[in-house]
């Protein structure tokens, strides 16, 4: 079944924002989150902490050792063989994909990553395995494109993985604006420059209505004081107080939040301004869309049988997995809610016999019943993995 929320998604993802567009437009084309909001948003907490400990980590190091999130555990899901081709769709540095190489002599791997410091390491990798590893720069939306133009179709690969989530090098670099506890321009694309015309985090506060900026806050940060936030934000714009760097923005925010002071589930120190981050990271990056999106690809890309892993970070992107791992959503309120429409009506009213059979004609059989943590011993090793979840499954 094609939503029109997919249908608006990939018209936004094909370009970026005209100069026509208002931000409060493209605020309601992105449809947020993907799976309804009206239900009850679950804590984002165990984010909070792993955006603290990635930042707390030496920064800008292009060469230190990256720790691939329960690279055990993928490979014990994905069971790479001689001659199978996995689709690594967030290659990041590359720590999953290497370990699945050096598992498997006969494996082959195609790397997809919208960052172009990704890219880098993953033509790196091609050098040291130039018949087994392929590289591709670009989003999950502009993975048909890329992946027709190497004249490969539906079905083609043995496995699919998803690594989500900002990486350890984005965060570790003040200059890509997604830090907290260093200053640097308040960009947070994780394309970088490739795409001119995408708007960045500081352009977008200049100009967004303070409404819009309410629902980005309350949705994607989950930020129980979201109304204090925007509102602040906009009365800056009349004190001529600029927002273009990750300090700026972070010392509104604590200024807006007096002496609140905020633990995690762990009871550490929880930054007042990380849900603020975290909300503008998903707009900037369209992140929730374009998982929804990538998700629909891997099970169009699959062969039967073929493997899905998915590892995420917060709650809202184990939601969106485990929506579509586990089958049935039947609710439309997603599909409105950007433009503020509510209809009460049953949630069975709107679909066609047709479109109820592809509903309940589900795409995927999970692999495990419930989702995979990682180990203590592993946290005790790389902190990162603490707030790890993740989900697998085999196209149906």
């Amino acid at each position: 079944m094609t939503s029109l929320m997919l249908k608006n998604m990939i018209r936004i993802a094909g370009g970026s924002f005209e100069n026509a567009v208002t931000i409060k437009d493209v605020v309601n084309h992105v449809r947020f989150p993907v799976f309804s909001v009206l239900r009850k948003c679950v804590s984002s907490e165990t984010e909070t902490f792993a955006c603290e400990e990635r930042e707390n980590q030496p920064s800008n190091n292009k060469h230190s050792p990256h720790i691939p999130v329960m690279a055990e555990e993928v490979l014990e899901f994905l069971k790479p063989r001689d001659n199978d081709v996995i689709l690594d769709m967030t290659f990041g540095s590359g720590g999953h994909s290497r370990k699945i190489l050096e598992s498997t002599p006969g494996v082959r791997i195609v790397c997809l990553d919208r960052d172009p410091t990704a890219f880098e390491y993953a033509k790196e990798l091609q050098g040291k395995y130039p018949e087994r590893v392929l590289p591709l720069l670009g989003r999950f939306s502009e993975l048909p494109d890329l992946l027709s133009k190497l004249k490969l179709k539906k079905n083609f690969f043995n496995g699919a993985l998803m690594d989500l989530g900002a990486s350890s090098m984005q965060f570790d670099t003040p200059e890509r604006g997604f830090m907290l506890s260093k200053d640097g321009p308040l960009d947070m694309r994780m394309d970088s420059n490739r795409d001119p015309k995408q708007m960045t985090a500081s352009q977008i506060l200049s100009h967004i209505d303070e409404d819009s900026l309410y629902k980005i806050l309350k949705y994607y940060g989950e930020e129980s004081n979201a109304r204090k936030i925007s509102r602040g934000v906009l009365e800056s714009r009349h004190l001529f107080k600029k927002l273009h760097t990750t300090k700026e923005l972070t010392e509104l925010v604590l200024s807006l939040m007096g002496d609140q002071y905020r633990l995690d589930k762990l009871q550490r120190y929880s930054h007042p301004a990380t849900k603020t981050f975290q909300a503008l990271r998903i707009l900037v990056n369209n992140e929730l869309n374009e998982l929804d999106y990538g998700l629909r690809l891997a099970h169009y890309y699959l062969k039967s049988g073929g493997i899905l892993v998915a590892i995420s970070f917060h709650s809202l992107e184990d939601t969106v997995v485990k929506r579509h791992i586990t089958g049935v959503d039947i609710d439309k309120s997603h599909e409105s809610i950007g433009l503020g429409v509510t209809k009460h009506r049953s949630a069975l009213s709107s679909y066609s016999s047709t479109e109820m059979k592809n509903i309940m004609t589900k795409n995927w059989s999970p692999v495990t019943k419930h989702v995979v943590l990682p180990s203590e011993e592993e946290v005790v090793n790389n902190p990162r993995a603490r707030s790890a979840k993740l989900r697998a499954a085999i196209k149906a």
